[in-house]
């Protein structure tokens, strides 16, 4: 079971790293905005081969970005909806099964249908070179498609990591610590 829990924080890591990305990638959506608002509204020129169009539509993929790689450390720090009103009332063991149960069944699943789903939009869109639907916006939008095999990957790894700790929690092999971090979130 240490081993699994060595993998688990392994996979927490990991996931914190692509958090910090997407929020670099929020950090950098502020000042996209900012450079968008002032060239558009007080006629500030742009640079070369860039144009209002552009900027916007990389403001959506920043946007995105954010998402993408945050979404799996979200769900390791509990950021997600649950229905604590009765969740609140149950044992630490029925926590763990219930969660337990849920990664199984639901997001393990899901994720891996998504991830098998998304695959061949990206692919048909990096083959066929897809751009904006805009004349003057980006090309290459297999990258913001790409998006969403990282999103899935991203959120198969937590439920994987949330999966080892439930189990650990089941088996009694989480310390009070750990159990608070898994169960106390981070909203």
């Amino acid at each position: 079971m240490q081993g699994l829990l060595a993998l688990s924080r392994g996979i927490d890591r990991l996931l914190r790293i692509f958090a910090t990305m997407g929020g670099w990638m929020g950090a950098l959506l502020v000042l996209v905005v900012c450079y968008d608002v002032i060239t558009r509204y007080f006629g500030v020129p742009k640079p070369a081969g860039l144009n209002s169009t552009m900027i916007q539509e990389f403001e959506y993929w920043l946007h995105s970005g954010l998402i993408v790689f945050a979404i799996g450390y979200a769900y390791t720090r509990n950021a997600h909806v649950r229905i604590d009103l009765l969740r609140d009332n149950f044992s630490n063991r029925r926590k763990h099964i219930i969660e337990f149960i849920g990664i199984s069944v639901a997001l393990i699943p899901y994720s891996v249908i998504g991830f098998w789903l998304s695959w061949p939009f990206v692919k048909q869109s990096f083959i066929s070179g897809e751009i904006s639907k805009s004349q003057t916006g980006l090309s290459n939008l297999w990258i913001v498609k790409a998006g969403l095999l990282v999103l899935f990957a991203l959120l198969l790894l937590a439920g994987i990591s949330q999966w080892i700790k439930s189990l650990a929690g089941m088996t009694g092999n989480l310390s009070a610590a750990e159990e608070d971090e898994l169960f106390g979130g981070g909203h």
